[in-house]
């Protein structure tokens, strides 16, 4: 199977803040932005691998800023690494004051999915090519937060973790 670059997975998606889409403060709630960050995050899934997807796993989401009603929200997702059958797509989320022209940062967060073939069971998917410094980076970590995942999972014995004890382990 041909290796795809990560650029080619980015993907963009801008909402706006309505009414419905807020709590009794006037900021998005956080149900509505995942929801939107799973739409973003299949979309880049998508575009990866040429196949239908579903969401195996979401890592924590910590909201740093609150998005206000009328502000846009911007979400960009990128597929960092594949394994098997599964991909990690990391996103991050802004919002922006459009009248006052301000950005700022909301939060970020790791989706994984997996890839499906015609008959609804996994299927293999390309390889990620890492090119940029950013990509490197999130490429490198994807393989720990991955055995993470599984520990939590209860799918991976932690002795087992190699890449993620590593990282914990004094090599001097």
């Amino acid at each position: 199977m041909e290796a795809k670059k990560a650029m080619n997975s980015l993907t963009i998606m801008t909402e706006i803040v309505l009414p419905n889409d807020t709590n009794t403060f006037g900021n998005l709630m956080g149900g509505r932005l995942m929801y939107w960050m799973d739409i973003a995050a299949a979309l880049s899934a998508q575009k990866h691998c040429n196949a239908q997807v579903v969401t195996a796993s979401v890592d924590n989401i910590s909201f740093e800023n609150p998005i206000k009603l009328g502000n846009a929200v911007h979400i960009e997702a990128n597929v960092t690494r594949s394994f098997n059958t599964s991909m990690e797509i990391h996103l991050k989320v802004w919002g922006e004051d459009l009248t006052q022209q301000f950005k700022y940062k909301s939060n970020e967060a790791y989706y994984t999915f997996v890839a499906l073939d015609p008959n609804r069971k996994p299927r293999q998917v390309p390889p990620v090519i890492a090119e940029t410094e950013e990509e490197q980076k999130l490429f490198e970590g994807a393989l720990r937060r991955r055995q993470l995942r599984l520990i939590l999972g209860g799918k991976m014995n932690p002795d087992d973790a190699v890449e993620l004890k590593a990282f914990f382990t004094n090599k001097d």
